[in-house]
């Protein structure tokens, strides 16, 4: 069988390419391997319509039986290789299973580098975050927490400072951060701490504060992670010879959201856009407009915007 659309992830901006693309009667597979940053965070607080947040576990299920009502296929797995064929493209999943499809959406996300604490996931979203964007809000006049690693770790306790100034930033990993920056930390009236942490303290999925490797307590309710080198999965489009940044995030048409491969789009945070839940959730949308359209024939390329 040759799909018309073949999608791969199978978050937020998957959910919502497949649902957009099930409404225009397409056959479609979503190939998920359910790892994502959408399975992990424990409550989105932004989005439209749900003011007391949405979990993203809670959001995929929802996404995913609406895609299924509407004929939407999904496939649990990892895909490893796609490669272009006469007649669209063929994605492997694991060592044997192959899909083929039509037209191909990489919604592949984007893999954070997190401590491995025990303690640490059931608190995502509810009370240690990612993204200052999403949730710095959240700590709003709080005492907050940074575990970090270096600079990415200075950085977002500085970026913290519109919300409170309340800042304790460890330096789990020790590693260097400049003296000019360090000096604009301490002026901002931010402590600093250079050790590592040996577990978090928690009540359930509510922080408590950090036990050092001195044996020091360093007490906190609100805490941000930031250890930088995540992983942009853009793999699958490099091997396909997709235009990628020098951050390997892929880039896209604006308008359409296509690769600079025809017939291979891209949404959602392995692209460079702002990684939010509501901006993946537009980008499946409109990657799913562009690629019905290209199914139809109703394109006009040399006016729609690619990327050459």
């Amino acid at each position: 069988m040759i799909y018309d659309c073949a999608i791969v992830g199978g978050g937020i901006a998957g959910t919502q390419a497949a649902v957009q693309l099930g409404r225009y009667r397409h056959s479609v597979v979503v190939i998920d391997a359910a790892d994502g940053r959408s399975t992990m965070c424990r409550k989105y607080h932004n989005l439209l319509g749900f003011p007391d947040g949405i979990g993203g576990p809670e959001l995929r299920a929802i996404g995913r039986k609406q895609a299924e009502r509407l004929g939407v296929q999904y496939i649990r797995g990892r895909a490893t290789a796609a490669r272009q064929e006469d007649d669209g493209f063929l994605v492997t999943v694991g060592d044997l299973a192959e899909v083929r499809a039509r037209r191909l959406l990489i919604a592949t996300g984007v893999k954070d580098r997190l401590p491995d604490f025990p303690a640490l996931m059931p608190c995502l979203g509810i009370s240690v975050f990612v993204c200052p964007d999403c949730d710095g809000y959240e700590v709003a006049d709080r005492r907050t927490l940074v575990l970090g690693a270096g600079e990415a770790g200075l950085s977002m306790a500085l970026e913290l400072t519109h919300w409170t100034h309340n800042i304790v930033y460890i330096n789990h990993e020790m590693k260097p951060v400049s003296v000019d920056k360090l000096a604009g930390l301490i002026e901002q009236g931010i402590a600093y701490i250079e050790q590592p942490i040996r577990e978090l303290l928690t009540e359930d999925d509510r922080l408590k504060g950090v036990l050092l490797a001195d044996g020091s307590v360093m007490a906190g309710d609100r805490a941000f992670v930031a250890f930088g080198g995540n992983d942009v999965r853009s793999s699958l489009a490099g091997q396909l010879g997709a235009k990628l940044a020098g951050n390997r995030h892929i880039v896209v048409d604006p308008r359409t959201k296509m690769t600079s491969v025809r017939h291979v789009w891209a949404a959602g945070d392995v692209t460079l856009h702002s990684e939010q839940a509501a901006v993946a959730m537009g980008d499946g949308n409109q990657a799913a407009i562009w690629m019905h359209k290209s199914l139809i024939g109703h394109v006009n390329w040399s006016k729609a915007g690619t990327l050459s």
